[in-house]
């Protein structure tokens, strides 16, 4: 698995940087998204060196996955506002994968309490997916954009992407629950 997820970064890495080549005209906008794709994929790796933490090659593929589609595809090819749907597809993705990250800190923790476990991956992935939000609503204050469609819809897209991560993280916790049942 460790494998897999070098190739994909250096694949989604050299995708990022024919992406520089091919569209000079876009200037250092497009030079500064695709080296943040790059960095951000690769972050897992930079975090494993600099801390001497082993990160787990599920989440580290689920991770290097989520960048790609909601970085590349939905930002730099635009995916968000051309494939219907898209946004919420990425969001149950970013469900999954916040679940998944608070399974392994209730590994980590011991904690062995099976309601507490799923209270605890349904809060943590609200709690990601809320400052998420939030973090998405300053940048568009910030620098005039509308990823939100706030001028649109107002808040039904931001409580729509709530909803869905919301979504991802019972699947986990169906999962969790499952896998702690037997």
């Amino acid at each position: 698995m460790k494998k897999i997820n070098i190739i994909l970064v250096l694949t989604i890495s050299v995708i990022a940087l024919l992406t520089i080549v091919s569209q000079p005209y876009e200037g250092i906008v497009v030079l500064l998204k695709n080296l943040s794709i790059i960095l951000t994929v690769s972050l897992p790796f930079i975090i494993e060196r600099l801390f001497k933490i082993k990160i787990n090659n599920g989440l580290t593929f689920i991770w290097i996955i989520f960048i790609f589609m909601a970085h590349y595809l939905g930002v730099i090819l635009v995916w968000y506002d051309s494939v219907l749907g898209f946004d919420k597809v990425t969001h149950t993705i970013s469900g999954v994968l916040s679940g998944y990250v608070a399974t392994l800190i209730l590994k980590h923790l011991k904690i062995n309490n099976l309601w507490f476990g799923i209270l605890f991956i349904i809060s943590f992935s609200f709690l990601c997916s809320g400052l998420w939000e939030i973090f998405e609503f300053v940048c568009n204050a910030l620098f005039g954009g509308d990823a939100q469609k706030v001028v649109e819809t107002g808040v039904t897209d931001t409580m729509m992407d709530i909803i869905v991560a919301f979504g991802g993280s019972i699947l986990v916790s169906i999962w969790y629950y499952i896998k702690n049942k037997k």
